[in-house]
């Protein structure tokens, strides 16, 4: 077999969609499974849709999330240029286009808006219009199409397809679709601004690039007959073609933009790490053949078969996210770890306080960077707390029991020179002993009083060396006033 050749061909129209991240990096997993070459090539032919900045988008995400690509319009590898509208100005797809007019595959046609909007058809209750060319200028002699153009009228190029017979279509997730001739419409190739279509020149490209694997969304099987039209008037192989299953909300409903999840980009700024992105993205329709869950992108790499791909919807769930991004942070190498966590720590904290020992609290506590504040928001200030925290079932502790402690520790603490955790764990180990207790009879109350909260980061001495001598018997004192 040929090399594998995989591509991803994105349009620069914005931020990059979920469903676009997994079909880059399933093209990059195949071809990297298989030694291959991933190619990166810039679908712009829709010019409407041009958004400035959206090709420096694509390039960060592949970069943020390790999909470097081995071609492309900054690497040529012999097959530029990579950018369609380059290609395009060179004439190429024009050029092939002619070629099929010439064979009787394709044909000028010169029908107006009128025209065409005359031919709507409703296909549905929702009222969905579509438009089947009825081959109007198909009968064209070549000299009338020639005197139209010399007119100046505008043009365009259609696929002639046949109206007898069918066409089948081989997918490796979803099988053999054969459809009847009669219901594919003469696609446009090239459009009156000269442009071809996507569907036109993603072929010719893949041909002349010498790509082996085509991966998609299934959105597109319902064209994908056409192209094997182009590929049998051409004359050429057809790739293999893997169509991802779609991609939807909680609901089951399309992920779109209004989610607030739909892009990479959205789930960078919502505090998620770009490798627990890739990981999540990779098994929204691919299972391991094991239970295995959490991969790095080398172990993709080497775990990833295509065809265990899925055909029903992928479910994005957030729930599931957000633990995965956990067990990232937890792994994570703690200097790492604090560089990210630092900027969230700062804004919730502005005394002077050692933010590495508080990020060291909370490494394994959190899910996203974002969930910080509420998990350290009692150092800045002690919040107004009920005192009935002070019960406690399994510590045996109440009101009454836990004003008692306090009271007692007081002094003890005041006296306390050393306010390091060791060092206060010992004073209130020792106390332990005196008074003949479990140690959480004593701790619970301490913790209770230095934070306001249930649950906390750390244990009470830990929060006791971070806060100091002078907040930690503040905050003991004002228990105690609570408490009386």
């Amino acid at each position: 077999m040929s090399k594998v050749r995989t591509r991803f061909a994105p349009s620069p129209t914005g931020r990059m969609h979920v469903g676009n991240l997994r079909t880059a990096l399933y093209a990059y997993l195949i071809a990297k499974h298989e030694g291959g070459d991933f190619i990166l090539r810039v679908e712009d032919t829709d010019q409407e849709r041009f958004v400035e900045g959206a090709l420096d988008i694509i390039y960060r995400t592949l970069e943020k999330t390790g999909l470097i690509h081995d071609e492309g319009p900054d690497k040529d590898g012999g097959f530029g240029p990579y950018v369609q509208s380059e290609r395009n100005a060179s004439g190429l797809y024009l050029r092939y286009a002619k070629q099929l007019v010439e064979q009787g595959d394709a044909y000028y046609c010169f029908c107006d808006k009128e025209r065409l909007e005359s031919l709507k058809t409703s296909v549905s209750e929702d009222g969905t219009d579509i438009v089947v060319y009825d081959k109007h200028c198909l009968g064209l002699s070549k000299e009338e199409a020639e005197a139209n153009m010399a007119a100046g009228m505008p043009w365009v190029i259609r696929l002639n397809v046949p109206n007898e017979g069918t066409t089948t279509f081989h997918d490796e997730i979803y099988g053999d679709i054969t459809v009847p001739n009669n219901e594919l419409d003469d696609m446009i190739l090239i459009k009156s601004d000269g442009f071809p279509t996507y569907n036109f020149a993603n072929v010719v490209d893949d041909h002349l690039m010498e790509i082996t694997h085509v991966v998609r969304g299934n959105e597109y099987l319902s064209s994908a007959p056409k192209y094997n039209r182009l590929y049998e008037a051409f004359g050429w192989d057809v790739p293999v073609y893997v169509h991802c299953p779609l991609i939807t909300d909680e609901n089951h409903k399309k992920l779109s933009k209004r989610c607030g999840h739909s892009s990479y980009e959205d789930l960078i700024e919502q505090g998620f790490v770009s490798e627990a992105v890739v990981n999540f993205v990779a098994l929204l329709g691919w299972s391991p053949a094991d239970t295995q869950e959490i991969f790095s992108l080398e172990g993709l790499v080497e775990a990833f078969d295509y065809r265990r791909m899925n055909k029903s919807p992928a479910v994005f769930d957030p729930v599931k996210l957000r633990w995965m991004n956990g067990e990232y942070l937890k792994a994570m190498d703690f200097d790492t770890f604090y560089e990210m966590a630092e900027p969230y720590l700062r804004e919730c904290i502005t005394k002077d306080y050692d933010l590495k020992k508080i990020a060291s609290l909370i490494k394994t506590r959190i899910e996203i960077f974002p969930d910080i504040c509420e998990q350290v928001d009692f150092f800045e200030e002690l919040p107004d707390y009920d005192t009935a925290m002070y019960t406690h079932k399994k510590m045996k502790t109440n009101e009454e029991s836990s004003l008692e402690v306090l009271n007692e520790l007081l002094p003890l603490l005041e006296k306390q020179e050393d306010y390091s955790n060791d060092a206060l764990f010992e004073t209130l180990k020792g106390y332990v002993a005196e008074k003949g207790c479990k140690n959480g009879y004593v701790m619970w109350p301490v913790r209770t009083a230095v934070s306001g909260k249930q649950n906390t980061p750390g244990g009470a001495t830990e929060i006791m060396e971070i806060i100091g001598k002078e907040e930690s018997l503040r905050r003991i004192r004002i228990a105690i006033e609570k408490l009386s």
